[in-house]
Parts: C-alpha cells; structure tokens; sequence
C-alpha cells in the first residue's frame, strides 16, 4: 500500500473515531405539534422498533473492541520476512564470500519489513471493523428514521 493511501486511511479512522455514534442519530423534529412527551415516547419506540427490525443495538455497536493487536498478531509476519531475508541475504552473501554474514543481515532487514506488513495489516483490521459499525449504524439509523417519518416527525 503507498504511504498516501496509509494516510488517508489514516485520517479516516481518525475522522470516524471522534465522531460518537450518538452524535450520528438522526434528529427528530415534531412536525404535528406533538408534545416533547410524546416525542420520547415516540423515540423510545422507534429505538425498540429499529433495533428489532435491524438486529442492531446502538450501544453494542458503539462499543465494538478493536480487532487483537500485540505480540501474538504479526508474528507470522515477521517470521516470514525474517526467512525470506535470511534466505536472500545467504545468495547475496555467498555470492559476496561469507553466507552466513549475508544471511543474518537479510533475516534482520526481513524481520523490519514483516513487522512494517504486520503494523499494516492491524490498521487496515481496524479500518475495516470501524467500516462495519458505521454500517450497521447507519442501517439502524435508517429504520429509526423511517419510524420517526411514519409517527409525523420531520428527521434530519
């Protein structure tokens, strides 16, 4: 992936992160001069109503861990460089004399670019879980809406 596209991904998952899921319902307004108590009846109902309907729970949704990181994640990665560089590194170096020297610096150079793959994959592992909720967000957004419209209410 080209450093452009690691930062605009970047800026995305950052964009999307202070923006709270309850900040992104859609507004209600009375339309037919419904009274505000009325209204949270109405909301609350069309909350019920939308979370049946759509399978999605706002508060669940808002609060899904992010995708494993650490030491356990990418070591495959860093595994896999590390043999490929080791395996490179030893033909260069025998070619240069001294194998094992080639090899040890490949295997460390290796080790570099699996665990820059392994920091690439985790962002792109979160990226894709932040899409996901505001996926489902913006489903159950769309049914609570449409309750909304049907009970007289002008959404934005």
């Amino acid at each position: 992936m080209k450093p452009r596209n690691a930062t605009f991904i970047g800026l995305i998952i950052a964009v999307l992160s202070c923006q709270s899921i309850a900040d992104a319902q859609p507004v209600a307004y009375p339309a037919k001069g419904q009274s505000s108590q009325q209204q949270r009846q109405d909301q609350a109902a069309c909350q019920s109503w939308a979370k049946s309907n759509t399978g999605i729970d706002p508060s669940t949704a808002a609060a899904t861990p992010p995708p494993p990181s650490g030491p356990a994640v990418g070591g495959g990665e860093r595994v896999a460089g590390a043999a490929r560089g080791a395996a490179g590194g030893a033909v260069v170096g025998a070619i240069a004399g001294d194998a094992g020297k080639g090899a040890a610096v490949g295997a460390a150079a290796g080790t570099m670019v699996g665990g820059s793959r392994a920091r690439q994959n985790r962002r792109n592992a979160q990226a894709s879980a932040q899409a996901q909720t505001q996926g489902a967000m913006d489903t159950f957004n769309q049914a609570y809406a449409a309750c909304m419209s049907g009970r007289g209410y002008t959404v934005k």
